[in-house]
């Protein structure tokens, strides 16, 4: 029997309708983790319809993190103004913008990569299978799958969420394209880390000692 608690849940743990969340654990058998992969699955393709609309609306956010060690600005587009001011959008919007400070992703999607990335990163894994005794003819299959690996690391929408691992930023995005009724795109973030690319100063201890007995 599906109750109204159970509906209550799902709701909560997924932002989809309530008649959305009955029809689901009902399909589920009260399954509530399958009725949330039936749920993703609906939003994913709901979200598939939206995804060649132009969004050229949307806001450009900031984060800043740790008390200004590390800021994050970030553009999310959207289709209509409307949909820019909507709460649910703009906490999306935040939710991508720490995303992009705690996980230190390089791009949005793996097709933004570079060419010569990819080549310097395969060779670097082709390496390391030969290191490992690896043979040849299993070498290409091991390194495409940690290049899977690599794509998860440093494309923003392949990333797991780090709020809900088993959900990836991409189906986050999807999710929210399915209950706003837009198209929504990551465009472009910036990630700023204090001291980042700058050369520390080493002090030499016994210098510094010598100096302060011979001064």
């Amino acid at each position: 029997m599906i109750t109204a608690e159970m509906v209550r849940q799902l709701r909560e743990r997924t932002g989809s309708g309530m008649m959305d969340c009955k029809k689901a654990l009902t399909e589920a058998n009260g399954d509530m983790e399958k009725a949330i992969e039936i749920l993703r699955e609906r939003g994913l393709a709901a979200a598939a319809k939206k995804a060649g609309r132009i969004a050229a609306e949307g806001i450009v956010d900031a984060y800043i993190h740790g008390n200004g060690r590390i800021g994050v600005l970030v553009e999310v587009n959207v289709e209509t103004d409307f949909a820019a001011n909507n709460e649910e959008f703009r906490q999306l919007v935040r939710e991508i913008a720490m995303q992009i400070a705690a996980a230190r992703p390089e791009y949005v999607r793996r097709e933004e990569v570079p060419a010569e990335v990819i080549e310097k990163e395969m060779n670097i894994l082709r390496a390391q299978a030969r290191n490992e005794g690896k043979p040849e003819k299993v070498i290409e299959k091991m390194v495409e799958g940690r290049m899977e690996k690599f794509y998860k690391d440093v494309c923003l929408l392949e990333q797991p969420w780090i709020k809900d691992p088993d959900k990836t930023i991409k189906e986050l995005v999807a999710e929210k394209i399915a209950t706003i009724g837009e198209n929504i795109s990551i465009r472009r973030f910036a990630r700023f880390e204090k001291g980042e690319g700058l050369e520390k100063r080493q002090d030499n201890f016994a210098e510094e000692v010598a100096k302060q007995i011979n001064g």
